[in-house]
């Protein structure tokens, strides 16, 4: 099997498997096997894979058939321009999330103390401490094993954070000029049509905002303010539909000075005041 049939094997069976981005998914997942680049798939369509690449490549996508998120078999994803490494136990960093970070970039001063609670991957507090100086970071997450993907991370870029299990801010101490979170806020019963990429690959637990998908909102609101300093700002991703309610929770906990910020596709998308 050469380079060219190998691809076109690929595509032909996600389009059976219907995968939206079947052309997409076969090259990178052909490229990743083969550590090469688009160019040498179309200069040297004719290459013979060995037997070691196409087990891998066929392999690939065989999980891609059954809707595993090509990020989770590439085992990385691109954030923020940045390489991270994802599992099934964290979300896959998402592009919508790179507008939460954006705006905390506008704000963020060097040397100051982030706080990222709900840190999944890591991705959003890693990007921020990457892109800044001096800069201090904290990211929480309930779950052991999604820390020990931030770990992972932090140590693959090189960077330096502190890591807390804890239950929201049940163990976090101190105060921090910027809270940053990307809770769950999926309302439990919008689940059940999510794509099966991320309804049956990614944690439970990092998508279900329970009946409303407000849940985390309500103790995360007013327990942030009690962790930042005077004039801190606490960012908050959203969906799309809970602008107005993330906006009066902030309200009545005493933030000021609240913003909407759109996402790309015209979408609310983060929520954002100071203390």
């Amino acid at each position: 099997m050469n380079y060219q049939e190998a691809y076109e094997e690929g595509i032909r069976r996600l389009i059976l498997a219907q995968i939206a981005d079947a052309e997409l998914d076969a090259r990178y997942l052909l490229e990743e096997v083969c550590q090469t680049d688009r160019t040498a798939l179309y200069v040297h369509k004719d290459r013979t894979l060995s037997e070691n690449e196409k087990e891998k490549y066929l392999a690939g996508i065989g999980r891609r058939e059954q809707h595993e998120p090509l990020q989770q078999i590439l085992g990385f994803t691109e954030f923020m321009g940045l390489r991270f490494l994802v599992t099934n136990q964290v979300l896959c960093p998402r592009q919508d999330t790179e507008i939460l970070v954006e705006e905390v970039m506008r704000y963020l001063q060097d040397g100051s103390r982030i706080l990222d609670m709900c840190t999944g991957s890591g991705c959003i507090l890693l990007s921020l401490l990457h892109y800044s100086n001096q800069c201090i970071g904290t990211g929480a997450d309930i779950s052991p094993e999604a820390l020990s993907v931030a770990r992972q991370n932090a140590d693959n870029l090189e960077l330096e954070a502190a890591w807390i299990q804890s239950d929201l801010f049940e163990k976090i101490s101190g105060e921090y000029e910027y809270i940053v979170s990307n809770p769950p806020y999926i309302p439990e019963e919008e689940l059940k049509g999510l794509m099966p990429e991320v309804r049956d690959h990614e944690p439970h637990i990092a998508l279900s905002g329970l009946e409303d998908g407000l849940f985390y909102y309500h103790s995360l609101i007013p327990a942030a303010r009690e962790h930042l300093c005077g004039g801190g700002m606490l960012f908050l991703e959203i969906g799309y539909q809970q602008a107005e309610d993330v906006t009066r929770l902030m309200q009545e906990s005493g933030y000021r000075e609240i913003t909407v910020k759109k996402d790309l596709a015209g979408l609310d998308r983060v929520v954002y005041g100071m203390r």
